[in-house]
């Protein structure tokens, strides 16, 4: 493994605030193509119909960009090492750490949850991209065992804690009486293009054409963590919302369209592949993604690289596989690269499956201003500041989940 370009390669698409275009990429609407965008509702006149249509466009997505997962026993799944509970947030929380084994990957769980309830909560599943330390300073969190990004000898440490915490709002979603599961996305698989031969590909071997990239494996590795919390008594796993940001926005869409046991789906600032039309041409290209990084998607991806106008599908029709499931999607002014408002407009493409499935769909005519959050089934909000995850962002999911996820008393 050639560590020191691979974490270089990681680097290529993290720097999204500049307002300079990179050489041979557009920040200007007034060089979008003409959009001619492919009808989620073609052939449908009901909801009844809407079945049909959806398992065609899902089929039609997962063969021409994510790739095919393989199928998975859940029986096989086994609980390796359980660090004991122990009081968390000065006696809010508790703090649960099992790992689990699939797929040939030990695959370490984070579980903050509220330490005053009887009743299994809600939650928010989502990866992080560097470890479960680096959400939360506590020493108690394990360190990631395996191939870390952006680290001396791509190796966890002990520096590193906490350094990701201004992303995770963990006390306020304590306080609203939500756990939060997290997970180092590279337990389940490393992102670099390593041929695929670690994480869960090494048991299966290389996919061909239309088999799963990286992101289908992140994606199905959420859902294998899903099995897992089906049987976890402190988490009300009907309840459980997905939520990625970046790369991982693009992760937790697919695995609330694979997976409708996800009742809730949250995109933050997911960009291209992932809330962002990419017949826009705006920011980041299929062509710039797929050769930065290649391993994400299927290779039958590829073949649309300067050729988005052949695309038969757009990412309105990813967003639309998550109806009538309530569905979050979140830009930042600054995140160009992401390309704002080619998020805003897949949620508004969208919107017709919601309303046709008897939702009121994403209650907006046009893109809402700066930081006025729209919150229907679909919601949507464009904040200030650049490509990250912010308190801003966590309160309006928290207000999403409160409105589609709580219980009557609750």
């Amino acid at each position: 493994m050639k560590h020191h370009l691979l974490a270089c390669i990681f680097m290529v698409t993290m720097a999204t605030t500049s307002t300079a275009a990179p050489s041979g990429i557009s920040y200007n609407e007034d060089k979008t193509p003409k959009l001619d965008l492919p009808d989620p509702l073609k052939g449908v006149q009901d909801a009844k119909s809407w079945p049909a249509r959806r398992t065609e466009i899902f089929a039609m997505i997962e063969d021409q960009m994510f790739g095919k997962a393989p199928e998975f026993d859940k029986k096989s799944m086994k609980v390796t090492r359980k660090i004991p509970d122990r009081i968390f947030l000065s006696g809010k929380a508790v703090l649960s750490q099992p790992a689990l084994h699939f797929a040939g990957c030990n695959v370490q769980l984070m579980i903050v949850r509220p330490a005053d309830t009887r009743e299994p909560v809600p939650a928010f599943l989502a990866y992080n991209f560097r470890g479960n330390h680096t959400v939360h300073q506590d020493p108690a969190i394990a360190l990631a065992s395996g191939w870390v990004p952006r680290t001396k000898g791509n190796k966890a440490s002990e520096d590193h804690r906490g350094q990701s915490s201004p992303r995770w709002d963990i006390q306020k979603i304590i306080e609203k009486g939500y756990a939060l599961v997290t997970v180092y996305c590279g337990d389940v698989d490393p992102d670099f293009h390593d041929h695929f031969k670690n994480g869960v590909h090494a048991k299966y071997g290389k996919p061909d054409a239309g088999q799963w990239g990286t992101i289908a494996a992140w994606s199905w590795g959420l859902s294998r963590i899903l099995d897992y919390l089906e049987d976890e008594p402190a988490i009300d796993a009907k309840r459980v919302a997905v939520m990625g940001h970046s790369r991982l926005g693009k992760t937790s869409l697919w695995a609330g369209a694979s997976d409708t046991r996800f009742a809730l789906v949250i995109s933050n600032n997911s960009g291209c592949g992932g809330a962002a039309l990419s017949k826009r041409r705006f920011g980041e290209t299929v062509h710039r993604i797929n050769s930065s990084f290649p391993h994400w998607f299927c290779d039958n991806f590829k073949k649309y690289n300067n050729k988005e106008d052949i695309l038969p599908f757009d990412q309105h029709m990813l967003l639309a596989l998550v109806a009538p499931r309530p569905l979050y999607v979140a830009s930042a002014e600054k995140d160009q690269w992401a390309d704002p408002r080619g998020e805003f407009l897949a949620a508004k493409g969208a919107d017709p499956v919601y309303r046709i499935l008897g939702t009121e769909g994403l209650p907006a005519d046009s893109m809402p201003a700066v930081n006025k959050p729209v919150h229907g089934r679909i919601g949507y909000h464009i904040r200030s500041g650049k490509h990250d995850v912010t308190s801003y962002d966590w309160k309006q999911y928290l207000a999403f989940a409160d409105k589609h996820l709580k219980k009557k008393g609750q």
